[in-house]
């Protein structure tokens, strides 16, 4: 019979995962928007979209000023936030998406290494050799269309990388909240991130975003709206939500497995073929994630001044979203 906080583990587990199928589901709308629009007009309509929909969540949501240490975790979530998107996609435009699958995967491998450094705490070396064994089956999963010679783009990918293992470590060290015990509000951090984003992205490219909008059909418009509201708006707050009730490494080891849903997503949309490297590859990558997962669990159930994180009622979640919404209601 499961326990309640094995329920709950559980349930954390499920929104991280649902968070990689989402942003795994991201690569084919963002390529089919970027045909159309500039990058970042693109970007910078996403995050307005995801800006205005977190903006009315918070209004209907008993909304409360922010104070400044939220105001200050948000804009700093956001900068990297939106440094990752310029990254990938910088890179991704001048080297192949096969080694910028293989090289932000990296970040499995690199999240934990941070964190462990920031908590003074190593994970055990069993957690690194699963995340290696994550990482390799990334490689065999993208690995269809071969590997380039490395070039600036890959240098780009591996900065993407670095500063996503960073923004995810920073999630988790700077939303569980300070001396005072009071924990950021996650809706209000994730609203000033996506403002940031649509800020950064408007200054970069308004012209092209004003043409985007006047040019963009009913298709594009869907597309938009599915980065906006489910990569952003969703996946941002399920992300934060997740992690300060876990670890960063966790996290990163199951969001790590996005490169899997983007794979069944181009197969099941795109009409793509399935290899057996591709296969292999993905059984790698669940491997890898599923054993790591008990390890991580061991670890940090026995850390005498780490203890196992809350998992409140979700009237507890509603008031630390800034109001009656979770973002979880539906996983």
């Amino acid at each position: 019979m499961l326990t309640l906080a094995r329920l709950g583990r559980y349930r954390i587990d499920a929104v991280l995962l649902l968070v990689a199928l989402v942003w795994g589901g991201s690569y084919l709308a963002a390529k089919v928007l970027t045909e159309q629009a500039s990058v970042g007009a693109v970007l910078a309509l996403r995050f307005l979209v995801a800006a205005l929909a977190l903006l009315l969540i918070w209004a209907l949501s008993r909304p409360r000023r922010p104070s400044r240490a939220e105001l200050a975790v948000g804009v700093l979530l956001g900068l990297t936030q939106a440094a990752i998107l310029w990254l990938e996609t910088a890179g991704v435009a001048i080297t192949s998406a096969t080694n910028a699958g293989l090289i932000i995967s990296l970040t499995i491998i690199l999240t934990p290494i941070l964190e462990s450094v920031a908590a003074r705490n190593w994970l055990p070396r069993s957690f690194f050799i699963a995340a290696v064994l994550a990482v390799v089956g990334v490689a065999l999963l993208v690995s269809g269309n071969g590997f380039r010679a490395p070039n600036p783009g890959d240098l780009l990918v591996l900065a993407a990388a670095f500063v996503r293992a960073l923004h995810v470590t920073m999630v988790g060290r700077l939303t569980r909240g300070g001396r005072s015990g009071r924990r950021p509000g996650t809706l209000i951090i994730t609203l000033v991130q996506a403002i940031v984003g649509a800020v950064v992205f408007c200054a970069a490219d308004a012209p092209g975003a004003l043409q985007a909008i006047g040019t963009f059909g009913p298709a594009a418009w869907l597309g938009v709206l599915y980065l906006g509201l489910a990569c952003s708006v969703f996946a941002f707050l399920a992300q934060t939500w997740a992690i300060r009730r876990s670890s960063a490494a966790r996290a990163s080891l199951l969001m790590g497995t996005e490169p899997v849903w983007a794979v069944l997503v181009g197969v099941s949309l795109g009409s793509e073929s399935l290899g057996l490297a591709v296969v292999l590859g993905a059984g790698l990558i669940v491997t890898g994630t599923s054993w790591g997962q008990r390890v991580e669990l061991r670890h940090r159930r026995s850390a005498p001044l780490q203890p196992a994180p809350q998992h409140p009622s979700p009237a507890v979640v509603g008031a630390e979203l800034g109001g009656s919404v979770s973002p979880h209601r539906n996983s």
